[in-house]
This record gives structure tokens, C-alpha cells and sequence, in this order.
């Protein structure tokens, strides 16, 4: 099946909404704190059943979706014509657009992933012998910045996409010998 740039742009923005979303509600759904069960020199730090780890990774997991695609976006031959890599690396757009979405990219996945493991190592590490201890959470906050990078990043796949649609206008604009000619156009003077 080919695929037009309008429909790889419309798949890009859907998973980086969804990563954004499901970041906000792990966000959201997020317990301050555990419940504190004081047994014989140990304390049990008992989780109410929250969605925040599986919306976390769920979040992570469209992030990446979204991230493949944004890359193959830019180099997928439209129309059956590709364009070489370095065409595209000439414009420098493109080039700093590239390089701002895949640091985005990365920054969002830390500041998502982060937090997730965080709390599943919470949940799955839930006996302690400091008989002080206040059954902690992951960082809050840190989920929903990491949801605003996905959805950032998922605009910067966007607008690097734009870029490269302008690269590929002008690489062939170049090969098909348009624009090359030292003669002038008709009607100019």
C-alpha cells in the first residue's frame, strides 16, 4: 500500500496525541503515596490499583510508534520517487528540525520511562525495613512533562516532514532540469 505524505502526517499526529494523552491521565491517575502497614520490624507499603504503570509504558510504546513513523515519513518515496538522503540533508531546515525532534524524542522517552519504572519498582518492592519509611512514589510531575515533550515531539516530526517535502520539491525541481538554464524566461526582462 502507498502512502501519501497527508496520511503518514495524519498517522505521526494521532500517535503522538495518543502518547500525550495517555501521559496526562498516568499523570493524573498517579497515588500521592502508599499505605503504610507497620508489621514485626518492617514496614508494607500497600499501592491502591492505579493505571499509572501500564499507562506509562502505553504512553512510551505510542511515542516510539509515533517516532518510527515520523522517521519514515521523511524518507519514504511518495509517488514512487525517493529522493537520496543527502538531498534532504543539504537543507538546513531540515537539518536542525531533524536533529530538534529526535533530541525531543528522546528527552520525552526518558521523562516517560522515568517515572514508570520508577513506580512499578515501587509497587514490586513493597516491604522495607527502615520502620520510617512513607511508601513513595515516582516524582510527580514527571510523567505529564514527558506527556507535553511527546506531543512536542510528534510537531517537530511534523514540521521536519515539511522541510523534507520542501527538499524533495527543489531535488527534483534540480533533476528534471527546471531552473538550471542560464537562459532567461520568456516575458522576463
Amino acid at each position: 500500500m502507498a502512502f501519501t505524505m497527508k496520511q503518514m502526517s495524519m498517522i505521526v499526529s494521532t500517535f503522538g496525541v495518543l502518547s500525550f494523552i495517555l501521559g496526562v491521565i498516568a499523570e493524573n491517575k498517579k497515588p500521592a503515596s502508599g499505605t503504610v502497614i507497620t508489621g514485626k520490624g518492617i514496614v508494607i507499603c500497600k499501592y491502591s490499583s492505579d493505571p499509572t504503570v501500564v499507562l506509562g509504558y502505553l504512553s512510551v510504546a505510542f511515542l516510539a510508534l509515533c517516532t518510527a513513523f515520523g522517521y519514515l515519513s521523511l524518507f519514504y518515496p511518495y509517488k514512487g520517487k525517493s529522493v537520496p538522503q543527502a538531498a534532504l540533508f543539504r537543507n538546513t531546515g531540515f537539518v536542525v528540525f531533524f536533529n530538534i525532534a529526535l533530541g525531543v524524542t528522546g528527552l520525552a522517552a526518558a521523562m516517560l520511562l522515568w517515572p514508570t519504572i520508577t513506580e512499578q519498582f515501587h509497587h514490586a518492592h513493597n516491604i522495607h525495613h527502615n520502620l520510617e519509611t512513607q511508601c513513595p512514589t515516582a516524582k510527580t510531575g514527571l510523567l505529564g512533562g514527558g506527556a507535553f515533550l511527546s506531543l512536542d515531539s510528534a510537531l517537530f516530526w511534523l514540521v521536519a516532514l515539511m522541510l523534507a517535502d520542501n527538499a524533495r520539491e527543489d531535488y527534483f525541481e534540480e533533476s528534471d532540469g527546471k531552473g538550471t538554464s542560464s537562459e532567461p524566461i520568456k516575458g522576463s526582462v
